[in-house]
């Protein structure tokens, strides 16, 4: 029963560390990618845009074999309904959340920043300090010692982020019609409090996607807030789909 898990901004692999440890025997069949250009620079050539993480992915579930499990957090989440949509021949199920396609979401205040040249350099540069983004990942439920090791850290993190983000400024109208033909099993996991996407964006996705919503007591990063529901809630999708 192979699973990949797909991170975030701005996180690594490491962000499944503690749903892994509460797979039991299934831990050992999933493989926790980590994004070109978050944990390490990106290869040569590769431009850090929505479709190269795409096709990125679906190159990893091709040598998986496919009928693989895909889930996704954040960017992973988009990138993944991406891949459900575009690939399903690929996939036993597909679970997301933290991010939604959706025409009708404002991108938050951050992402509009990163969206704009200039500005998102500057705002990079001079007010996304180590300390600054440290503290404020925290703050939203990030334990320390991973909230030590993002991306945000490095400078070809910093740069991943500008290019991603600004290929995606209408990701919304790109992507939706697609998702809403979707045929694969899913289902959508949200943090009720989550202060990047509201929870209704979460409701919308799951109608959208024809998907079980689990709504978690906790904000954005429901995979370290939530490790154990998370997992519990994989596995009932996962059984489900290879009963």
């Amino acid at each position: 029963m192979p699973a990949l898990l797909v991170h975030g901004n701005p996180d690594t692999s490491l962000l499944w560390d503690r749903v892994k440890e509460n797979l039991g025997e299934y831990g050992d069949e999933v493989v926790a990618a980590d994004l070109p250009g978050f944990a390490e620079p990106e290869p040569e050539g590769f431009p850090c845009t929505k479709e190269a993480y795409v096709d990125w992915i679906v190159a990893q579930l091709e040598a998986l074999g496919g009928n693989v499990d895909l889930v996704g957090h954040d960017w992973g989440s988009l990138l993944v309904q991406r891949v459900a949509s575009v690939r399903p021949d690929l996939l036993a199920s597909v679970a997301c959340g933290g991010a939604a396609v959706d025409v009708d979401y404002p991108w938050h205040p951050l992402a509009q920043v990163w969206q704009t040249p200039g500005e998102g350099e500057r705002y990079m540069e001079e007010e996304l300090t180590d300390e600054f983004g440290t503290q404020h990942l925290i703050e939203n439920g990030v334990p320390p010692e991973y909230a030590e090791r993002n991306v945000w850290r490095t400078p070809h993190g910093k740069t991943t982020i500008l290019k991603l983000y600004r290929s995606a400024v209408h990701i919304g109208s790109e992507w939706q019609p697609d998702l809403e033909r979707l045929e694969v099993p899913a289902m959508v996991i949200w943090g009720r409090d989550d202060p990047y996407v509201p929870l209704e964006f979460g409701e919308r996705l799951a109608e959208r996607m024809n998907a079980e919503l689990v709504v978690l007591d906790c904000g954005h990063w429901w995979p370290f807030e939530r490790p154990a529901e998370t997992a519990q809630a994989l596995l009932r999708l996962w059984s489900r789909v290879r009963a």
